[in-house]
């Protein structure tokens, strides 16, 4: 049989070859990589969804000893329930502030940039304007491709349909990809993922209880506090709970966004109620930052404040809003992949040289 006319005689020139050939697939992975880094962002999204209904679901077993499925479609009912519950709560308590609070916010915007400008400083509100929007339009590819004002909407769809169907049967994905590894890989490939599932659910129940810690007691200081110290109750206190509640869930910059909003809001009431609204502010972030966060770091992964504001400055500029929700779960992901790989590479060593 005659060998093929692009068949290279020299081993050095084929190896060299073979070289070549394996440095332009990982380039062009890399390319196609960077191309679908969008799409890959949105199918993460919905992993970490699904990590949060299998967290349920997990802890749903310790008590009923049901299928697995009932368990998923009562985590799931729960999820509507609350989201219906809110929806109704905002409809029938926060929507008039809800109404108001741009106009509030936009006012006391432009009273700052006017002290700015008057010490010189050249900023206008359309410049403000523009960089919020710039964040909050980084919905990706897909979105781009389904396209128009329901573009978010449906990237939001997206990722909760695929997280509800990832959720229904893990070991399925599981399995298929697992399929895509080399066999003599397949053992560390399922223990790596164990320990990223792990630390995922660990992580996301510690956010979940820091959003409605820092949400209750921003509303109630906000509504409350005031009262007692003689101030009165600071308008929005409802919205600004649930906002801060919900930023909560982007660590570092989701604090600085809420808690701005809270001391513009509060100081439309005044000097009094605008500084009130600051020790708030600092209040609820050191009891986060000296009680919450250390409680959760002990049962998850501690990851540096400055990596993860990194990370998220990162993502942010590339991603928009959603790439700074996920950086912090996909950077600790990253982390216990290479912390894995490090033990591993430890343990072969370790037997090498006592072999």
């Amino acid at each position: 049989m005659g060998r093929s006319p692009a068949h290279i005689r020299n081993p050095e020139l084929r190896f060299e070859a073979m070289r070549a050939l394996v440095w332009a697939a990982v380039a062009g992975l890399f390319v196609l990589a960077v191309y679908i880094s969008q799409s890959l962002l949105v199918i993460f999204g919905a992993m970490v969804f699904a990590t949060m209904i299998d967290g349920g679901t997990r802890l749903l077993g310790r008590y009923l000893a049901i299928a697995r499925g009932w368990r998923v479609a009562i985590v799931i009912v729960a999820m509507i329930a609350f989201f219906v519950w809110l929806g109704y709560f905002a409809g029938s308590q926060i929507s008039q502030q809800a109404a108001e609070f741009p106009a509030i916010v936009g006012e006391q915007i432009g009273r700052l940039l006017g002290l700015l400008r008057e010490q010189g400083f050249a900023i206008q509100q359309d410049d403000v304007q523009d960089v919020a929007a710039s964040l909050v339009s980084g919905v990706g590819t897909v979105t781009r491709a389904i396209g128009g004002i329901f573009g978010g909407f449906a990237t939001i769809l997206l990722i909760l349909i695929i997280g509800i169907y990832i959720a229904i049967d893990p070991n399925l994905y599981e399995r298929g990809v697992a399929w895509m590894v080399p066999a003599h890989q397949r053992k560390v490939f399922h223990e790596t993922l164990e320990t990223m599932s792990f630390t995922l659910r660990r992580l996301l129940a510690g956010r979940l209880v820091g959003m409605f810690a820092e949400g209750i007691f921003t509303w109630a200081l906000l509504a409350y506090g005031g009262q007692i110290i003689g101030i009165g109750p600071v308008p929005m206190a409802a919205l600004l709970g649930l906002l801060t509640g919900l930023l909560a869930f982007i660590p570092n910059i989701g604090a600085l966004i809420s808690g701005a909003l809270m001391v513009l809001v509060g100081f439309s009431g005044g000097t009094d109620m605008g500084l009130y609204t600051i020790f708030v502010y600092l209040l609820v972030q050191n009891f986060d930052g000296y009680v919450l966060i250390p409680m959760i770091a002990k049962k998850t992964v501690d990851l540096a404040p400055a990596l993860v504001l990194g990370a998220q400055l990162i993502f942010g500029v590339m991603f928009g809003i959603l790439g700074l929700a996920l950086a912090d779960p996909l950077l600790a992901m990253i982390k216990v992949g290479l912390e894995r790989r490090a033990a591993r590479l430890d343990n072969e060593t370790s037997a090498e040289a006592e072999d």
